[in-house]
């Protein structure tokens, strides 16, 4: 695991096409902004644990193993 420190509006880059980007810290909380193709699909890990997910990196896109947002958000 890689731990970074970050300010306010400096980034991380990963693999080149990913780029996650500290919006606002505030109290206990920090705001992150994550611009990422189509392609990958971005998912908070709580919503991961909440349907029996919590190993994302063995999760496949494609196969549908992940809801849409429409049925998350109901």
């Amino acid at each position: 695991m890689l731990v970074l420190s970050r300010r306010v509006g400096e980034s991380i880059q990963i693999d080149g096409d990913i780029r996650v980007t500290v919006s606002q810290v505030r109290g206990g909380r920090v705001r992150l902004s994550i611009s990422a193709p189509a392609a990958v699909r971005v998912v908070r890990e709580e919503i991961l644990q909440k349907f029996g997910m919590a190993r994302p990196e063995g999760l496949d896109p494609e196969s549908g193993d992940l809801p849409d947002a429409d049925e998350i958000c109901q």
